[in-house]
């Protein structure tokens, strides 16, 4: 007999200003199931401000109080926690997992959009397709001598729908609502079988970008990770308990933050038995994990503990780059975020940075998504042409701030 979803999900919200939400999930537990709801939560604008994980390596239960956006859909969200936890069965009352088959990888469809342009269109666009639940793998955005704009949006469903006439037509329907006469046309076709080879060609990064942006050392100030640090400590302690090792996170707040700390010990294949996190003022956070490796053992070997800390304190430390490129009589903006082992690349991020850009009266003239594969870790970058920038009375450095707190809710 299988468990119901309203008990594997339970989402109670609150009534009262400054109170967070409070979302608990109680479920069989798997490896990056922490990850999992933490993009989740995530991908539907809310911030995590204390929570509370505990798992004895078969069922795992969760407590996550959110704050964020006053409309959010919470029945949708609810659902889509359900399908993330691992399906369950109830024999004698004895639990078990029934495993979970690997997810096929979604069908890439072409979204061609033609409109006129007007200030915070982009934005606009990249809304109606975040709250329609499509996923923007690329784009390319071009603005014509005429002043239209071309938009090829290259777009998974999350409901696996946009084959269907009616999911097209209601995707046409809302992008029609919100923009109103400036939308010329609006097609949805299925891409090329050759979209993989597309999703990765991208244009060339100068060295001088790589150095610039995608520099892996933390400042010498910084990369000791001791407790005096203005910004993170990491450390790890295998004398508390013997059976698992603890690692302290003290760091300052920023926008999915725990997503940052679960997908890192996700890619790690570490195991969190318990935790703890919450927010202190002038956003300075705890965070108290016990974890082991995946054959159930300590972390011991001194090699990965560093391997681990540091990636941790960089993670936190600068989980987004974002830089300003003069491109002669151009200006363009670079925001690059690493993609995780599985293949995701970070939730929101085009929704934050033509926010930021609307919200600062900025066009944009052309963009473009691609990854580039830099080291040893795959990259996701957002190349953004801005449109006369010499015009409009802000600064290099109060497009990069602004943009850069978008992403991480410092607003």
């Amino acid at each position: 007999m299988g468990i119901p979803s309203e008990d594997v999900v339970v989402i109670k919200q609150s009534s009262k200003q400054g109170v967070p939400h409070v979302i608990t999930v109680g479920c069989p537990d798997k490896i990056g199931l922490g990850r999992d709801i933490c993009r989740i939560i995530l991908l539907f604008g809310l911030s995590i401000v204390k929570g509370d994980v505990q798992t004895d390596g078969l069922w795992c239960y969760i407590v996550f109080g959110v704050v964020g956006k006053s409309r959010t859909r919470w029945d949708l969200l609810k659902k889509r926690l359900v399908e993330a936890c691992p399906l369950c069965s109830s024999a004698s009352g004895i639990s078990y997992y029934k495993e979970l088959q690997k997810p096929k990888p979604s069908q890439v469809y072409l979204l061609k959009f033609c409109s006129y342009d007007r200030k915070g269109l982009l934005h606009d666009v990249t809304e109606v397709l975040c709250e329609l639940e499509l996923t923007i793998r690329k784009v390319k955005v071009s603005t014509t001598p005429d002043g239209k704009v071309m938009d090829l949006f290259f777009i998974t469903d999350t409901r696996e729908l946009l084959h269907t006439k009616k999911r097209q037509e209601d995707t046409h329907n809302h992008l029609q609502d919100v923009l109103g006469a400036v939308m010329i046309s609006c097609e949805i076709e299925l891409a090329s079988s050759d979209i993989g080879t597309s999703l990765q060609r991208t244009s060339f990064l100068s060295p001088a970008i790589i150095e610039e942006m995608f520099n892996l050392e933390l400042p010498k100030e910084h990369a000791s990770g001791s407790s005096t640090s203005n910004y993170v400590s990491v450390t790890m302690d295998n004398s508390f308990v013997n059976t698992h090792t603890q690692i302290q996170i003290l760091c300052q707040d920023h926008k999915g933050l725990l997503y940052d700390i679960m997908r890192t010990l996700k890619d790690y294949n570490i195991q969190i038995s318990s935790g703890r996190f919450f927010t202190k003022e002038r956003r300075r956070c705890e965070v108290d994990l016990f974890v082991m490796q995946a054959d159930g053992k300590q972390i011991v070997d001194p090699s990965k503990q560093n391997s681990l800390c540091s990636r941790l304190r960089m993670e936190l430390f600068n989980p987004l780059r974002v830089s300003m490129v003069d491109r002669g009589p151009d200006t363009e903006l670079l925001v690059a975020n690493p993609v995780e082992l599985s293949g995701k690349g970070r939730p929101l991020v085009f929704y934050d940075i033509t926010l930021a850009l609307k919200m600062l009266n900025l066009c944009i003239f052309s963009a473009e998504i691609g990854r580039h594969l830099i080291g040893d870790r795959e990259w996701e970058v957002y190349r953004i042409l801005l449109d006369e920038v010499n015009g409009v009375s802000v600064t290099w450095n109060n497009i990069v701030e602004a943009v850069k707190n978008k992403l991480m809710g410092w607003e």
